[in-house]
């Protein structure tokens, strides 16, 4: 299978685990949406230096991957380049920042050693959390919960053409390198002479796509807004989850 194939199958599957019947699958958007948006600006809220305290935030992460059924393998599978490009955001800070806080034997911990590892932490974190809204939230609900906080409906609008339309932009690249694959057969990959045709016979053919489709939803009345409704009601265990994670999460930060 192509890394293309694979991952097509990676959006297919990740929308099918947003579709079962799991418990964290059952809350009501708007509730993961706002704890997700609460959890990460506590994290981001610590102090390059305040790694123990950080650390104790991974215990909403631990609870809510169980509760959810979420696989860290698949989280470590389909997130790797966005974890290992969050993980080199801070690699340089213990080049500059080289004051001594404490020793370990005769291992001088510095300063940029902490806050490196508490900014590779904060993005692993982050990723963590919007991955695990992801899975357990298909992307009608999360499109909704946006525009109930206030999120400008073009934005939304883009985001979810974007969603839907992604694999069939795939499919198309695909396509295009199964044709070229056809015509040189001998050759690994695809030579840089042809980067450019290919790219814009890309662009050639998603302008006509996204022609085809908009032309569609004006025939079926499209007036500029999609009008998003949730599948599932507010429960009163929905406030409990919103109420019962910003209070533990407000504690731990200023504990």
């Amino acid at each position: 299978m192509s890394r293309i194939s694979e991952a097509i199958s990676d959006l297919h599957k990740m929308d099918m685990e947003a579709e079962k019947n799991g418990w964290l699958q059952g809350i009501h958007p708007l509730p993961k949406l706002l704890v997700t948006i609460l959890f990460i600006l506590l994290t981001v809220s610590f102090g390059k230096y305040d790694l123990s305290g950080l650390l104790k935030m991974g215990v909403y992460l631990i609870i809510t991957y169980v509760l959810g059924d979420i696989s860290i393998k698949q989280l470590l599978k389909r997130m790797k380049l966005v974890l290992a490009f969050v993980c080199l955001v801070g690699i340089w800070n213990p080049f500059f920042d080289r004051e001594i806080l404490f020793s370990l034997g005769n291992l001088s911990v510095t300063g940029g050693m902490i806050s490196m590892v508490t900014l590779m932490v904060k993005g692993v974190y982050a990723v963590s959390a919007s991955y695990l809204l992801m899975v357990t939230t298909s992307m009608e609900d999360l499109c909704y919960a946006l525009r109930k906080i206030g999120v400008p409906k073009t934005f939304v609008t883009i985001l979810m053409l974007v969603y839907r339309y992604i694999i069939v932009l795939l499919k198309e690249i695909e396509r295009m390198m199964d044709g070229y694959m056809l015509r040189a057969p001998k050759q690994k990959g695809l030579h840089y002479k042809v980067w450019g045709t290919m790219i814009g016979q890309l662009l050639l053919r998603s302008m006509d796509r996204a022609q085809t489709v908009y032309d569609s939803m004006m025939l079926r009345g499209y007036n500029g807004e999609f009008h998003l409704r949730c599948k599932r009601a507010a429960r009163r265990l929905d406030y409990l989850y919103t109420v019962g994670w910003s209070a533990a999460l407000l504690i731990v930060r200023i504990w």
